[in-house]
Parts: C-alpha cells; sequence; structure tokens
C-alpha cells in the first residue's frame, strides 16, 4: 500500500503537467515565422517549468511538494474564474468545470503527496 501511495502522486502529476502543457500548442499558428512560433510556445511552457520544480521538490519533500501544489491549485482559482467567465463570458457552470479540470489534479496531487509523507512516517514508527 505504501508504495503504490509513493507512486500515485508522482505518476499522477506528471500526467496533468502534460495535459497543462498541451495548453503550450496554441502557439503554433501557420501565418507566424517559425522563430516567433517557437519562442512563445517556449514562453506558455514558463507554467510547465514552475509544475516540474515543484514536482523535484515535492519527489524529495513530500510534505512541502504536497502543500505548494495545493496552495497552487486553490490560489490560481479566482485567476482562472476571473478569465473565463468575465473575459471569455462563459457560463458559471463552465468556469467551475474549467477551473476543476485544471486546477483540481493539483490539489489531488496535493492531497496525495501529504497522505504519502504521512503513510511513511506511520510506517517508521
Amino acid at each position: 500500500m505504501q508504495k503504490i501511495f509513493h507512486w500515485l502522486p508522482r505518476i499522477f502529476c506528471i500526467v496533468a503537467i502534460l495535459f497543462i502543457s498541451m495548453f503550450a500548442l496554441d502557439a503554433f499558428d501557420s501565418r507566424l515565422p517559425i522563430t516567433k512560433q517557437i519562442t512563445d510556445f517556449l514562453m506558455h511552457l514558463i507554467p510547465t517549468y514552475i509544475l516540474i520544480l515543484i514536482l523535484f521538490i515535492a519527489w524529495k519533500w513530500e510534505m512541502i511538494g504536497g502543500i505548494i501544489f495545493i496552495l497552487i491549485g486553490a490560489g490560481f482559482m479566482p485567476f482562472i474564474f476571473s478569465i473565463n467567465y468575465n473575459r471569455n463570458h462563459f457560463s458559471i457552470a463552465q468556469t467551475l468545470g474549467i477551473i476543476a479540470m485544471i486546477n483540481l489534479p493539483f490539489i489531488i496531487v496535493g492531497a496525495l503527496f501529504i497522505y504519502s509523507h504521512f503513510l511513511k512516517k506511520k510506517v517508521l514508527k
């Protein structure tokens, strides 16, 4: 059981980061020069770089990484709500669905890292 909860948050986090990274693909536009497309793509990947850095932290220090993932997941909810509801004029239901799709995986990952931390402490006692 401990081994499952050791790997579950790590694998789930990698999948969530890959999902977030897919949004960077909108930087490619055939009407733009290739250098501009690549520059835009690398800039769109900045959240991915940050999430990978946090994953490295969580890999070594599960409690700290878990707390950071929960804070990121919860902290960006108002920002994503604002973008999708106010700017794009989506309905509240659509906006909440988008928030759940983007933020909820990182809150779950954070909780899994924290649970894994306490599970390991319990086994060591």
